[in-house]
């Protein structure tokens, strides 16, 4: 069945938005092209932003906790004031809390043979403590008893190839950092992010002599699990009533993991650009739309005076111009969609970013494409709307 054909069925009369659109192939699959552009830019925004948020998320999602007491300043695990050790102590006397540990971060820098350096985010933690999930993390617990033996994400971008075969293989490798010789006892997997490359997981004492700045009663977050049966919002809210709210706030993992999300996307540059990027993509469309539209109701306004003089009521007209904009959502939506699979792909293989399309993401966007090409629809009609039939001759 052929598209007019089908339009046919579908519309119940001749289709004669499709067929003005497909009597000049030129001026239509430039059109296209513009459709699909539009729809490419925003998915990859989204894609972005998600992969943002994605990775955001990540570090939590590894905690082994139920709560996160934080500086009373923190935006992000990166940021914000040390966490009094003390604080920990007085947590572990709040009805509800089973155990306590605290949480050292940092960046370190992981310099390569060929001179370049990856960024890599560190967490310094007490061995004899259950602080992430994460299997890889679990299994080398005992090995980071060690001074300076440290577990290092197998997802870390860039690494030099094969290393990470070669360390599961059993091969022993020691890299210098901040005037340590490191030595990898064991591989687990988070993957990078935007800020950093990767993950390394230390021992509280080996993070102290690699930042010996920073102090033990110090840490950056603490990390409560509770008792069986207690209720995570409540303990936290028990938790903000007796710890002092000057330094130090609880949150669960939930919640501080939105509030970074929040703090990320919206005061973050890299954030606010991902959410400028889908407006703009969006005004490329309607404006795109627009003049493909506004030009062919110029080049049949004769056509269109006829109906009007015959009867045509405006919702005729809006009619022929509304198909005109379905059809160009529908055939420019899919190449654009294809299009940014393919990129998806690339970038993720590229950069290790855990961007991936979602459902949801895809529908969103094609609905987004309908309601952008009829906005433009209903803004080319406006000149037959308002004006006399003698008018348009």
């Amino acid at each position: 069945m052929s598209v007019a054909a089908a339009l046919e069925r579908l519309i119940g009369r001749l289709p004669i938005g499709w067929l003005q659109l497909a009597h000049s192939p030129v001026r239509f699959s430039a059109a296209l092209a513009g459709v699909a552009f539009a729809v490419i830019l925003i998915l990859m925004q989204l894609g972005f932003m998600g992969a943002l948020i994605d990775s955001v998320k990540v570090p939590y999602q590894h905690f082994a906790a139920d709560i996160v007491i934080s500086a009373s300043d923190m935006n992000t695990l990166a940021d914000g004031g040390p966490a009094p050790r003390q604080r920990m102590y007085e947590a572990l006397a709040v009805e509800g809390v089973a155990s306590a540990t605290p949480l050292y971060f940092a960046k370190l820098d992981w310099k390569q043979p060929d001179g370049t350096i990856r960024s890599l985010d560190t967490f310094g933690v007490d061995p004899a403590a259950r602080a992430f999930r994460t299997p890889g993390i679990e299994a080398g617990r005992a090995a980071l008893m060690l001074s300076d033996a440290a577990l290092i994400d197998r997802r870390t971008r860039n690494a030099p190839k094969g290393l990470f075969d070669r360390i599961a293989a059993g091969e022993t490798y020691r890299f210098e950092a901040k005037g340590r010789t490191l030595t990898i006892a064991g591989l687990f997997e988070m993957g990078g992010g935007f800020v950093s490359d990767g993950y390394l997981v230390v021992s509280d004492q080996t993070f102290l002599k690699l930042f010996p700045q920073r102090a033990a009663g110090a840490p950056n977050h603490i990390l409560l699990t509770l008792a069986q049966g207690a209720d995570a919002a409540a303990t936290a809210a028990r938790l903000r009533q007796a710890l002092p709210a000057y330094d130090v706030v609880a949150r669960t993992v939930a919640e501080a993991m939105a509030k970074e999300v929040s703090f990320q996307t919206t005061q973050r540059p890299v954030g606010i650009v991902f959410g400028f990027g889908v407006v703009i993509g969006a005004m490329v469309g309607i404006i795109i739309v627009y003049q493909v539209l506004s030009t062919d109701v110029a080049d049949h306004i004769r056509e269109y005076a006829t109906f009007k003089a015959m009867g045509y009521p405006q919702r005729f007209f809006l009619g022929v111009v509304f198909e005109e904009a379905f059809v160009l959502a529908v055939l420019g939506f899919l190449p654009g969609l294809v299009v940014s699979l393919g990129l998806y792909k690339l970038v993720n293989i590229v950069t290790a970013l855990p961007l991936a399309m979602t459902a949801p993401r895809a529908v969103g966007v094609f609905l987004g494409t309908l309601a952008m090409c009829a906005v433009s629809g209903a803004i080319a009609t406006r000149k037959l709307a308002r004006a006399d039939p003698a008018e348009l001759f």
